[in-house]
């Protein structure tokens, strides 16, 4: 039987930068896929460059930016002013929405602005035990039910009141009353990904950066983990079983227990699916746009974005994110079709000929952090690391994270390994 010091599974950001943290090479990253890059992978096709959905990259710790543009080569990397809008009913706001309610029709505004005032006054506020009751308790009912609620259901796909209030973390845009009405007379919409870097190649460059510290030859493709024995510390692939020191998985959680054989209740992991559709024109469209929201529920797709204001390329380049229940049937063809109708009803395209276009569904995609996620995933995952078996990432720690937390996450648990 082959030994290993750390098996990792998944060839993603996460388990590239695990292994690429890691003291000498005894090693080994397992990957089912027949490539590397996890849901960062890029796709190529007739002239446009897509990725597997919108990853777009924030980095808060520029030694992490300049370790992996230094092993980039001459690739060219854009840094983009993020340009993002949100569609209510065919008028047109600056996102954040509840920055922004001053843009809507005046008696929206009226509407949004006296709901916020008294979900604020009158002192105390009731407990905010889920996220529907957050949006409710920090921004009024007509914020909350214009934008708020129906959007993120739709990316969601769930009832916001079965997440945990702080589901999105930092992630979330908040505001307060004063932002809110300083915003009327000076704009101030930034957020933290307010600028964003991204290769010319696509989002697999910055994943070629990370491999690039990594040995070729301890990266397996094509090898799917299939079982676990974790008092023994022993590995089955399809291919082979290897027994090892330690073990670090992105895969999501609720798949990795299962291999696992663990205990566990399966019922507190819900997620979402998301259908991306990456679809290519024959002409340009709108300018100065890089995402538009879509709360609309007469709308399919909740989001959009736009490469080719990304790239300053001359044919309309999009990408666009349809939610599903992780339960539910997706019919892709059909809903290619019912999403051609709403760009047009939506006046993203007119007379524009799709001449390129590829999907995926992501699944998991948007995971359902609640209370009962929350606490079963600290009772499994501890008891996993106390037999060597790590999980991390979006997926394997069951949250709402960046690429480049993936990267922050995967070096402290490898220098972790280091230490005495």
């Amino acid at each position: 039987m082959e030994s290993v010091q750390t098996l990792i599974v998944g060839a993603g950001v996460s388990g590239l930068a695990t292994a690429a943290a890691l003291p000498g090479t005894d090693y080994l990253v397992l990957e089912a896929d027949r490539e590397i890059g996890g849901y960062c992978k890029t796709v190529k096709r007739d002239g446009f460059v897509w990725d597997y959905s919108g990853h777009f990259f924030h980095f808060k710790h520029p030694e992490i930016e300049a370790w992996l543009r230094a092993r980039m080569g001459d690739q060219e990397i854009r840094v983009v002013a993020k340009k993002t809008f949100i569609d209510i009913d065919g008028h047109t706001i600056d996102f954040p929405f509840q920055k922004n309610i001053h843009q809507l029709p005046q008696q929206d505004f009226i509407d949004c602005l006296y709901d916020l005032y008294f979900a604020r006054a009158g002192g105390a506020q009731a407990p905010e035990t889920n996220f529907k009751e957050m949006l409710y308790g920090r921004f009024g009912r007509s914020i909350a039910e214009k934008f708020l609620i129906p959007y993120n259901e739709k990316l969601y796909a769930c009832d916001l009141a079965t997440l945990d209030r702080d589901a999105m973390g930092r992630f979330f845009p908040h505001a307060d009353l004063t932002d809110i009405i300083r915003n009327m007379k000076a704009a101030d919409n930034a957020s933290y990904n307010s600028t964003f870097t991204y290769p010319a190649g696509g989002a697999i460059e910055y994943v070629k950066a990370i491999a690039s510290a990594v040995e070729p030859s301890r990266i397996a493709l094509e090898e799917a983990l299939v079982s676990i024995d974790v008092p023994n510390r022993v590995a089955r692939t399809s291919k082979r079983s290897i027994r090892y020191e330690r073990l670090v998985s992105s895969a999501p959680f609720p798949r990795l227990v299962d291999i696992a054989a663990v205990p566990h209740d399966r019922s507190a992991f819900t997620w979402n699916k998301v259908l991306v559709f990456n679809l290519g024109f024959d002409r340009k469209g709108k300018r100065d746009v890089h995402w538009v929201y879509y709360p609309s529920r007469d709308i399919t797709f909740y989001r959009i974005g736009y490469y080719d204001n990304i790239f300053d390329t001359d044919r309309l380049s999009l990408y666009v994110e349809v939610g599903f229940a992780k339960d539910a049937p997706v019919d892709v063809d059909a809903t290619r079709e019912r999403v051609l109708a709403d760009l047009k009803k939506a006046g993203v395209i007119d007379e524009h000929e799709l001449v390129a276009h590829h999907s995926v569904v992501m699944d998991p995609a948007y995971v359902h952090i609640t209370r009962a996620s929350m606490a079963e995933h600290s009772r499994v995952a501890g008891d996993l690391r106390a037999h060597g078996v790590h999980s991390i990432g979006r997926y394997g720690g069951w949250t709402y994270c960046s690429i480049e937390d993936n990267i922050v996450e995967a070096r402290a648990l490898a220098a972790g390994f280091g230490a005495p």
